[in-house]
């Protein structure tokens, strides 16, 4: 049978292959973010922000990254703005976050007062308890503050798999070759 899509006739086979391999409209039926003119900005950390949908290749291996060059958190102590970037990588398994709903979330953090390091745990936990994924990595390159900078660093692999020892290599060869710091 052929498909009608917007009023037409798909009747070429590799026509059909690419509109039978689009995201359908009930596959995206949990998304309310994305494309949503009505968003509230949080101003205080809020995980629930975060949205998830199905990863339509989990047959294969592949790196999603993030780059959040705004993040901004506050010090706990005397609550002055930390500002970083922050790196979030990860290969999915059956689910994947939405980016919409990342970057609110990351944005929910700018009342939130923690400190760095507490920060890129607390955003890779929640974003494992989110998607489950095969493997993450979330690094955040703070600015200085009195002198000095801090960039933490944190992975997981997902136990008793190849990435749980992919992780375990990141971790003990992180950093070794420091890129060019362009956020400073």
């Amino acid at each position: 049978m052929p498909i009608i899509y917007t009023g037409k006739l798909l009747a070429s086979p590799e026509i059909r292959r690419v509109y039978e391999s689009m995201r359908q409209p009930d596959e995206m039926q949990d998304l309310t973010l994305l494309g949503n003119q009505g968003v509230k900005y949080t101003f205080e950390y809020d995980p629930g922000i975060l949205e998830n949908f199905d990863n339509k290749h989990p047959y294969r291996d592949y790196f999603v990254k993030f780059n959040c060059p705004e993040f901004t958190s506050l010090c706990p102590i005397t609550g002055q703005p930390d500002f970083a970037t922050i790196y979030i990588s990860y290969i999915p398994d059956v689910k994947m976050v939405e980016s919409k709903s990342l970057k609110l979330y990351l944005f929910s953090f700018r009342n939130h007062g923690d400190f760095h390091e507490d920060c890129v745990n607390i955003i890779m936990n929640d974003l494992i308890k989110l998607m489950d994924p095969r493997f993450i990595e979330v690094w955040g390159k703070f600015t200085p503050r009195g002198g000095i900078s801090i960039d933490p660093y944190t992975n997981y692999g997902k136990p008793g798999t190849k990435y749980e020892q992919m992780a375990e290599h990141r971790m003990m060869n992180h950093d070794m070759y420091p890129e060019t710091i362009d956020n400073r």
